[in-house]
């Protein structure tokens, strides 16, 4: 898996007469007014189904896709739009021939569909799952105006430091459970000959994912809503304190595998190569849970033994804090099948397949966690459904073109910063006016 760059949709100002008023709840069939409901036969009925998934992911999910046709019959074709996926969906909305369902990697655009009447409510097909068997926080993502839109099906811990384990082991530490104890861990690991971090500095994403850690944890949760709101501006002193703090880090060249070129040369499945390939050149990687494929594919680290991880440390006072992605179904277009694949992905039973394969949390809190993989997915899992505190993704809460986009906004400027990261207030005036320029 990949942080995805999504492009701001265009000419979207036409869907409303392409797709008719979403504003209406869903028509029921007989014996489907609530998600509770044994899933309907749709035998002889299609339906299609599209994500930026592609790979093993597309593999997996077909899992869940099989599960579906054999519960209910029903035949699904799946289609892969690729990471631009809100100008593929764009297109097919104006052109009156959406999926029947599509899975939404951003609440951003999750939000401007539905704002467009693109999007069928899922209240009466999903809402009392989604109410039972989720933190309220997914409830608010995959709402607009109150209204539910989406059902989060699967989920991202964006928190997650990977370790191996003999590095820590030959230099005498554990894991960091603050930040004091991660700058110790590092220096401990510079002075024994071992590089500590592996940083995917090149793909972009990495960097605002380290940033959304620290601001949280710094400014804490009220200022990261305010900060995604454009409630506050990129200048204010908490965003120049989240800077200065992950430069006690990221700032020494000497930590970073390649020093900070090398950093800003590597994408991210580079650095988890880096971290447990072999020879290995670092001790850790700071990345999401999802690189658990990458470990699995790309190195012969086992994941539990080799490879491990621990929870982004705690700054000050901050506790359990989670920055999380995760991945959306909405429903595009009024038909039975549709629906009943909806309601299908607000279930635990639906998480099943993708769970047992690995590489895959959910939100849904009523999981077995025991059909995880290993103990590592499973304390990944807990910190999504247990977190003190956890946000979506600030990158992907911001307009595309600000937030997750090669070669502009957050992306860009926090590499510039890599390269000086004594420079501030210009790296904070760039944010500002980066912001500003991409706002509608």
């Amino acid at each position: 898996m990949r942080r995805r760059a999504l492009a701001l949709i265009m000419g979207l100002a036409v869907l409303a007469a392409a797709c008719g008023d979403s504003g209406q709840e869903s028509s029921p069939g007989p014996g489907e007014d609530t998600a509770q409901q044994t899933l309907a036969r749709l035998d002889g009925q299609s339906l299609e189904v599209a994500a930026v998934w592609s790979g093993d992911e597309q593999a997996n999910f077909q899992k869940v896709l099989d599960l579906f046709k054999q519960k209910t019959g029903a035949e699904v074709r799946f289609t892969s739009t690729g990471d631009d996926i809100a100008t593929v969906l764009g297109t097919r909305i104006q052109g009156g021939q959406p999926p029947d369902v599509a899975i939404l990697p951003q609440p951003g655009l999750l939000a401007d569909l539905a704002g467009r009447n693109a999007l069928k409510s899922v209240e009466n097909v999903a809402g009392p799952a989604v109410d039972r068997d989720y933190a309220p926080i997914w409830r608010e993502l995959g709402s607009v105006n109150d209204t539910l839109y989406g059902v989060w099906f699967k989920a991202a811990n964006k928190s997650t430091f990977w370790y191996r384990t003999k590095a820590f082991a030959d230099a005498g530490v554990e894991p960091p459970r603050n930040w004091e104890d991660l700058k110790k861990v590092a220096a401990t690991m510079a002075d024994s000959g071992v590089v500590p971090l592996a940083v995917g500095a090149a793909s972009g994403w990495p960097l605002t994912d380290w940033f959304e850690n620290v601001y949280l944890r710094t400014a804490g949760p009220q200022k990261y809503d305010q900060l995604a709101r454009g409630q506050i501006p990129w200048t204010d002193p908490s965003v120049k304190q989240a800077l200065t703090t992950m430069a006690e880090v990221l700032g020494r060249s000497e930590w970073l595998v390649g020093g900070v070129n090398g950093a800003l040369a590597t994408d991210f499945d580079k650095s988890v190569v880096q971290a447990f390939g072999e020879p290995p050149q670092a001790a850790m990687t700071f990345e999401g849970d999802f690189v658990a494929i990458n470990i699995a594919e790309d190195t012969k680290a086992k994941i539990g033994t080799d490879a491990r991880l621990f929870d982004f440390p705690a700054i000050g006072s901050s506790g359990l804090s989670v920055v999380s992605g995760g991945d959306a179904a909405a429903l595009l277009k009024d038909t039975r099948a549709g629906r009943e694949l909806i309601k299908f992905l607000a279930t635990p039973e639906a998480a099943e397949p993708w769970a047992r394969a690995g590489g895959f949390t959910t939100p849904n809190k009523a999981m077995n966690p025991d059909l995880y993989p290993d103990d590592t997915t499973r304390q990944s899992a807990r910190a999504i459904t247990q977190s003190e505190t956890l946000r979506f993704d600030l990158s992907d809460l911001v307009p595309s073109s600000f937030g997750g986009t090669t070669g502009q906004g957050l992306w860009k400027i926090l590499q510039d910063w890599l390269k000086n990261p004594t420079n501030v207030d210009g790296i904070t005036a760039q944010l500002e006016a980066a912001a500003r320029a991409a706002k509608p």
